[in-house]
């Protein structure tokens, strides 16, 4: 993972790829030791997690993090999440952050030298591209370590370097918890 003292780069996080990534890699994100592992790297610009929230949903299990983070350093970009049904008639839920979170990547990389994304989504290859063609080095940070892997072709190919996920849980994973057994002996 190169990184240089005076440069200036942005994180983005596709937070539903990446809850998917790190599920499947069986750890969680501690978002406050990820922030400061990075700001330690170089001049952070920006730190933006997307996601998705439920409408007219009185409560969301995501909320919490998403309070969290909106305080404690992160820019977060949501837009509601609709639920509907399909043609067999099961409920599905539909909230899709891509084209704002590529947006935000191409309009950033004119004022950093490397972008840091959070997501194995080939959607991304052309906002990867574009990002490239303004002078800035993207870095990809997902997973082939998981099955099916969740690092696209296009991404791996697209990207200046890859940062395997599961190489850094002992970085920006939250501790894990030791569970005993309250048995009476």
């Amino acid at each position: 993972m190169a990184f240089y003292p005076d440069e200036r780069f942005a994180i983005f996080v596709d937070g539903a790829n990446l809850h998917s990534t790190v599920k499947s890699l069986d750890f969680d994100v501690d978002f406050k030791r990820m922030l400061d592992f990075f700001k330690g790297k170089g001049r952070m610009v920006a730190a933006r997690y997307y996601t998705a929230l439920l409408e007219h949903d009185d409560y969301s299990p995501i909320r919490p993090l998403i309070d969290w983070l909106d305080y404690n350093g992160y820019q977060v970009i949501t837009k509601p999440a609709r639920s509907y049904i399909d043609r067999e008639g099961r409920s599905r839920i539909k909230g899709n952050m891509d084209i704002e979170l590529a947006l935000d990547m191409v309009e950033l990389a004119e004022q950093v030298d490397h972008v840091l994304l959070f997501s194995g989504d080939g959607d991304f290859r052309a906002a990867i591209d574009a990002c490239q063609r303004k002078g800035t080095r993207v870095s990809v940070i997902s997973s082939m370590k998981t099955n099916p892997s969740m690092l696209s072709d296009d991404l791996r190919r697209q990207a200046n370097d890859i940062i395997e996920l599961a190489d850094m849980e002992k970085l920006i994973g939250r501790p894990r918890r030791e569970y005993s057994d309250y048995s009476d002996e």
